[in-house]
């Protein structure tokens, strides 16, 4: 009993392989011989093929840089777009609020006086600095008795606090005390707090609480809006540079920091010409494995135009220091305790091997033939760590900065004056400025949409929701390429011939089923069902409905075994006379799609860079088909298949039609609110973030795009993606458009009693109506 089911599958596989040899087969290709999985089998060839594109990319940076070596101030100038990409890329976007009158603003009462301690050569004090609207820098202040010899912003890991770096709290090795050291120097320094990589404030009291350390819990929200929790900070350091800039008489302005606080540093002089000499200290990599650093460290596109080198390309001829020392030993996010819900992204961050720093660091030299006059790597005797801050590191800032290192060192540690002093509240108070400067941003990102695509294609600037058809097919072409591009990142690569490989895998009575794959690029390819109905006749050319299933299925789900959510709607639509095709789309083994993702945006592209040339070859295939109409190839997809819905055929305008099942959604709510419990915050969904979406394309835009193909909503009541109120508002703007243009009968929403599922009915009609010809 053992020996025949195995007996029966070999049989059976034989018999398909077989029907799909037969010449007289409906559906050519060779003989499709693959076994096993095949959604992991693609999974896998896909990170093969990704990770190939990661360590090619040092070979195609440089068609991204026009550097003019000529002199230094045409090479600054030549860099400069370079600089301005770079800056949006960490989501330094946003205008400080005193940048034109800084300010730092001492503050304090009995118990948490203003001045923290007072040494023979300078006083500590607590001070906070307006950033950006409603977000504010905090930490300390170092000021010398005497006239400042220069100014310096030294920024510790998140780890850290401002207290530790300047010796009024332990926790750092003595040698390590980077602020102290630079004001025994004579230099005035800013000790900014970064956000730390706790969780303890990771949430909402009215949805629930997360293991997302704090820096994941800001970049989730603030990466959809196009911001970052590295802009944010550098952006703190920039407003500290302004108040230090305004103080006349102070020489020279230097940034140094370790860790996080290095990385901080690094991008922050990269971006802002006005700091003159930086020390970065455990945080220079190649970073060709970014995509397995901590999700906060992810930044769209970085390794396609920059690595270090590159970044520290920016700074010269400034002066730069890198130190290797140990990185912040970090193994994951914070355990799930009790009462929190899990769902932090998996990352961690361990010390690079030197020969990995050395390489990059000499790679500067390849980009800047004369970065040995401005940067410098201080390690260790035989390529050792060193700790941060060692004396051959502060020594070399001390020197770019014009300053003679002192013959003495600090006498000692400074005694903290506070009694009632709360760190914890503190980084509090720092972490929800963000996160509301992320929500008002969330919650304003209608009117910053209508700007960036309603009033392109208005009639009137002064009444953007009234459209000029006109423009509107004008301007399409041009979002298309921009969300393509610019927000869900494009492959650059040859689409292969696509060979199709094929086998019979059903028959029933009113159709036959076959097994597809097709080859799209190097170790990608794509993977479907294609259901014929057994009354075509020949020489006809039928409509075909592209079934799509959701997140963690395959193509049988939408199939056979009647799926809770599915209920076999490519089968029927068969039954019902319509060609259907359902693709693979790879969301299907949790994280290891995740991470495909993750290593894509690392090269400016993501998981629908992959799925849309995977459509667009299967596409080309079936428009070739003798039994297809290439006119009317339309698309249906529920739940992931339903935000496929809404981005793939809106860019690839040979599908005729689409059809958003149990998705569409105030995506920009759905994504990155941190008050709704229908939220992606709350969830294991780390991957659904997207730079800058939020701010371009809401599900209308992408809509927009369809314009003048007809689409459709299906929304079950229950459905708990969202509530009926954000679907309807959302669908509202749709309708406003498709009626405007004289397209009413081209769009519907259909609402109905039911959850997360196909429902069948409006949009089984709608099919109908859109797609049959008088002669059907």
């Amino acid at each position: 009993m053992r020996v025949l089911p195995a007996f029966f599958s070999v049989s059976l596989f034989s018999i398909a392989v077989a029907c799909a040899a037969e010449p007289s087969s409906p559906v050519a290709g060779e003989p499709l011989t693959w076994d096993g999985d095949l959604s992991e089998r693609m999974m896998d060839g896909l990170h093969v093929f990704i990770e190939r594109k990661i360590a090619d990319s040092i070979n195609h940076r440089p068609r991204h840089w026009q550097r003019n070596l000529s002199s230094d101030a045409a090479y600054v100038e030549s860099i400069e777009p370079n600089r301005r990409r770079f800056a949006q890329m960490i989501g330094v976007v946003d205008p400080r609020v005193s940048r034109d009158h800084p300010r730092m603003e001492r503050f304090g009462d009995d118990d948490s006086p203003a001045l923290v301690a007072e040494m023979k050569r300078f006083r500590i004090y607590q001070v906070r600095w307006p950033v950006l609207d409603g977000v504010s820098g905090e930490g300390l202040l170092i000021e010398p008795h005497d006239t400042p010899v220069a100014s310096v912003v030294a920024i510790p890991d998140a780890g850290q606090t401002p207290e530790q770096l300047v010796g009024l709290a332990q926790g750092i090795h003595v040698e390590s005390l980077i602020a102290l050291n630079l004001a025994d120097a004579g230099c005035r320094v800013v000790v900014p707090l970064l956000v730390d990589r706790s969780d303890e404030w990771s949430g909402n009291d009215a949805v629930a609480y997360t293991n997302q350390p704090h820096r994941e819990w800001i970049y989730r929200q603030a990466y959809q809006m196009g911001r970052h929790i590295v802009g944010y900070e550098v952006q703190k350091v920039q407003a500290a540079v302004d108040w230090l800039a305004s103080k006349k008489g102070n020489g020279r302005i230097g940034v140094a920091g370790y860790g996080e606080g290095g990385l901080i540093a690094f991008y922050a002089a990269a971006i802002d010409t006005r700091i003159d000499a930086c020390l970065a200290s455990g945080c220079f990599d190649s970073h060709e494995r970014i995509w397995d650093e901590p999700l906060y460290r992810n930044l769209f596109g970085y390794l396609r135009e920059f690595g270090d080198a590159e970044v520290a390309s920016l700074i010269a001829p400034r002066g730069l220091i890198v130190e290797y020392s140990e990185f912040p030993m970090v193994s994951g996010p914070p355990s799930v305790r009790a009462g929190r819900r899990g769902g932090a992204a998996i990352g961690k961050l361990t010390t690079p091997l030197f020969a990995t720093v050395q390489a990059e660091f000499e790679r500067i030299a390849r980009l800047i033939p004369t970065s040995d006059t401005c940067c410098e790597l201080i390690r260790g005797e035989n390529g050792h760590r060193v700790f941060p801050g060692s004396k051959p590191a502060l020594q070399k800032l001390l020197a770019l900065l014009a300053i003679e290192p002192p013959d003495y060192v600090h006498d000692k540690i400074p005694n903290d004056r506070r009694k009632g002093f709360s760190t914890d509240a503190r980084q509090r108070c720092q972490v929800k400025e963000l996160e509301e400067h992320v929500q008002r941003l969330v919650r304003g990102a209608d009117r910053v949409r209508d700007t960036f695509f309603l009033s392109k294609v208005a009639v009137d600037a002064k009444a953007p929701q009234i459209i000029s058809r006109e423009k509107l097919i004008a301007e399409v072409p041009r979002y298309r390429r921009y969300l393509w591009e610019e927000v869900l990142g494009k492959l650059d690569d040859s689409l292969l011939p696509a060979k199709p490989r094929v086998r019979k895998i059903y028959e029933r009575e009113k159709w036959t089923g076959y097994e597809v794959v097709l080859d799209v690029f190097p170790d990608v390819f794509a993977w479907g069902v294609l259901l014929l109905p057994k009354d075509l006749k020949p020489g006809e050319k039928r409509p075909v409905v592209v079934c799509q299933h959701g997140r963690n299925g395959v193509p049988a789900d939408v199939i056979e075994g009647d799926k809770p959510a599915y209920h076999d709607f490519a089968a029927k639509l068969a039954e019902r006379g319509f060609i259907t095709f359902a693709p693979h789309n790879p969301y299907r083994g949790e994280d290891r799609y995740r991470f495909l993702s993750r290593k894509a945006n690392s090269v400016k592209t993501s998981l629908f860079s992959f799925i849309l040339a995977q459509h667009e070859q299967i596409l080309n295939w079936l428009e070739k088909l003798p039994q297809v109409d290439p006119q009317r190839i339309a698309f249906y997809g529920l739940s992931y298949g339903g935000e496929t819905a809404v981005r793939v055929p809106p860019l690839l305008d040979r599908y005729c039609l689409s059809i958003c099942s149990a998705d569409f959604n105030d995506w920009a709510r759905k994504v990155a609110s941190t008050d709704a419990p229908y939220s992606f915050m709350f969830t294991i969904e780390w991957e659904m973030p997207y730079f800058n979406l939020g701010s371009t394309f809401n599900y209308a835009e992408m809509a927009y795009l369809m314009v003048p193909r007809p689409f459709m909503v299906e929304r079950g009541h229950t459905d708990g993606v969202a509530p009926d109120e954000w679907v309807a508002y959302e669908y509202a703007k749709v309708r406003r458009l498709y009626d405007q243009l004289g397209l009413a009968d081209k769009t519907e929403i259909e609402f109905f009693n039911g959850p997360h599922t196909i429902n069948g009915q409006g949009t089984f009609g709608f099919l109908d109506r859109q797609l049959r010809t008088n002669s059907q």
